[in-house]
């Protein structure tokens, strides 16, 4: 009985000789008259056409800026589409609580989160996003702005507080990270 010869590209350090080498693999180039890019990203060519344009990334936005997903539509369809693609991605948005980064991630506190639910912010809002909303709101019901309301100075130590809870976790975050 005969045995195989082992391959020598196996492992690391890969066992074989310089300058011997496999075959290349011809690569598509962006579809764009004159780029010499590889065309890595699919781009529709027309609305519901299975047919794609190759582009390089940066061909890509460029081409994307401009895609009209409902063009040729009329109000009723675009409607129905628009409905049957958040149908269809309901389920993601309810699941992505449960995910391993993002919102709902477990990096903030249950303090964090009502405070950002206060200034009005997503629970990924960074903390640039949080002081733009703070200093929105409590120009809105400043003491200043509206002397004797008894509410807008209970509205404006909750933004500052909340603001607060928020500044003090950031704070920590910079500390340990």
């Amino acid at each position: 009985m005969s045995r195989r010869k082992r391959s020598d590209d196996w492992g690391f350090p890969r066992w074989r000789p310089y300058e011997s080498s496999r075959e290349t693999v011809a690569q598509r180039e962006c579809d764009r008259h004159g780029c010499d890019e590889p065309g890595l990203c699919p781009a529709p060519k027309s609305p519901n056409s299975p047919d794609r344009w190759y582009f390089c990334q940066k061909h890509a936005a460029e081409y994307n800026k401009g895609w009209d997903y409902f063009e040729g539509l009329d109000k009723e369809q675009k409607a129905e589409r628009a409905k049957a693609e958040r149908q269809e991605s309901e389920g993601y948005a309810e699941a992505s609580h449960y995910g391993w980064s993002g919102a709902g991630d477990g990096s903030r506190s249950a303090d964090e989160m009502r405070a950002l639910e206060l200034l009005e912010l997503e629970a990924d809002a960074d903390f640039d996003a949080v002081k733009k909303a703070y200093r929105a709101k409590a120009k809105e019901v400043h003491p200043d702005v509206k002397p004797g309301d008894e509410e807008a100075a209970k509205q404006f130590q909750a933004i500052q507080v909340a603001y607060d809870v928020l500044r003090m976790a950031e704070e920590r975050r910079e500390w340990k990270g």
